[in-house]
Parts: C-alpha cells; structure tokens; sequence
C-alpha cells in the first residue's frame, strides 16, 4: 500500500495580495456585471413589451457615432492589455506610452458619448422621454461614469508607473481587467441597443 504524500505550498507575501487584489476584483467586477444586467433586463423587458420599437414618436438612434465608439474602446483595450504585457516583460517606457494612450483613447471615447448625448438630445429623446429616453441615458450614462473612473484610475497608475516591475505590477493587471470589463459593457450595449 502506497503512502500519498500532500503537499502544501506556501505563498510569498506578494503573491497572497495578488492572488486577494485578483479575486477582490472578480467579485467587484461582478457585482457591477450584476448591477449592469439589472439594466439590461429592464431594456430587454421594455423593449419585449413595446409592440413596435422605437415606440412611435421616438426618433431612432444613430449607428454611425456609436460604432466609431465602438472601435475606440475596442483599440484601448487593446493598447491596455498591451501596457500590462510591457510590463511583465520589463519595457516601462513601452507601458507607460500604452498607458497614456489608453488614457487618451477613454478620454475620446468619453468625448464621443458627448457628442452622441448631444446629438439624440437634438433630435427629441431626453432623459424625460418616457421609457425608452430613461432607459437608454441610464445605461450609457453609468457605463460612461465607469469609464470616466478607469481613466482617472489609469492615470494615477500612469503617475506611479516608475515604480512598477515585472514581478510587481499589480495596480496595472487590476486596470486592465476593469478596463476589458467597461469594454466588454460597451460591446453588449452597443449590440442590444443601437443594432437590435
């Protein structure tokens, strides 16, 4: 009869504080994944119980803005993920320029929804436009105030990028993953709202 050994590794003090900022940020992200599908089951429910959509009187929305949009938070996601693999491999001056331009491509896409707020404003669908205005300014609005939080967040991490390694970089994997998480809420609502 053979004795199975057990093994225990023990984790360097480092290494439990990624491991607890990684699950910290899974769970955060998903509380806000669940805070967000709330508004898409109130959209969809809208939406399913509206016999015709837009409901009449209610002028479409543009497509053009919207996908220009689109690619912009898609190309930050690139360059985000871009700056962490920099990092791992020592080049900070390549994270850093990756961060600023990630920086720069939130700030724009910020800059777009402005001009897309502006734009449906002018075209009669407020805030006030009954269910359909309320829930579309619902969802881009608190999408964008979570952009506008990762780039004020990518910022502070810009501003400390000298002190960053390769074996110690947490603040930047934690962007990162917010990051592709704001990302991956664009796609969704951009698909469910101005192409369905």
């Amino acid at each position: 009869m053979s004795k199975k050994m057990s093994t225990v590794v023990a984790l360097r003090p480092h290494e439990k504080e990624d491991f607890t900022s990684y699950l910290g940020m899974i769970i955060t992200l998903g509380s806000w994944g669940i805070m967000f599908a709330g508004l898409f089951f109130a959209y969809a429910g809208v939406r399913i119980s509206s016999p015709t959509w837009p409901p009449p009187g209610v002028p479409r929305l543009p497509i053009l803005l919207p996908l220009a949009n689109t690619v912009v938070l898609a190309l930050s996601s690139v360059t985000a993920q871009l700056a962490l693999s920099a990092i791992r491999r020592a080049r900070k001056d390549e994270m850093k320029a990756l961060l600023a331009v990630t920086v720069f491509l939130g700030a724009f896409f910020l800059g777009m929804q402005y001009m897309l707020w502006e734009s449906v404003g002018r075209s009669g669908l407020h805030l006030d436009s009954g269910t359909y205005g309320s829930v579309f300014y619902a969802l881009t609005l608190f999408h964008a105030l979570h952009v506008a939080a990762g780039v004020l967040a990518l910022v502070w991490v810009l501003v400390r990028a000298s002190a960053f390694t390769a074996h110690s970089h947490r603040p930047v994997r934690m962007c990162t993953m917010f990051w592709h998480f704001v990302d991956l809420v664009w796609l969704t609502t951009f698909v469910s709202v101005f192409l369905l």
